[in-house]
């Protein structure tokens, strides 16, 4: 193939993966420029206001007041967060371990090794009633 044939491809190509990059780092940065996000907070349930507690103690300072984010970390009032993306499982490892920067520009998040397994479940359903509430609900991942 000449090289006249291939030019069509590499400009197809070209933009192809222009098109990529700006998605990519799209979903990289998020709106931490708006950050705190408007999030509705609905009255919640019992098991909601203790997670409300334990979130308040532990994830306010980085997640923000009810999970819209802040300057230190992302709102997990977010569809990037809705349970079809980010299971509840998700929650307790980050909690447990830690998470490598991957959607957001803030960096890392550290393990919080003070937040128990019974922390998270109080944790999730407070994130998971402002979700619901907000019109975050399960999609299926797909990549």
């Amino acid at each position: 193939m000449s090289l006249k044939e291939k030019i069509p491809m590499i400009a197809v190509s070209t933009v192809l993966l222009g098109g990529v990059a700006v998605i990519v780092s799209n979903a990289l940065s998020g709106p931490k420029s708006g950050l705190p996000i408007e999030v509705e907070v609905p009255i919640l349930s019992p098991e909601a206001k203790l997670g409300e507690a334990v979130f308040s103690e532990n994830c306010l300072v980085c997640h923000g007041l009810n999970a819209a984010g802040s300057d230190h970390g992302p709102p997990l009032v977010y569809n990037t967060y809705n349970p079809g993306h980010h299971a509840d499982g998700a929650f307790y490892m980050a909690a447990r371990s830690g998470v490598r920067q991957h959607h957001w520009k803030f960096g890392n998040m550290p393990a919080q090794p003070n937040v128990t397994p019974t922390d998270v479940k109080k944790i999730v359903t407070y994130v998971r009633e402002l979700q619901r509430a907000n019109g975050i609900f399960y999609k299926p991942h797909n990549m």
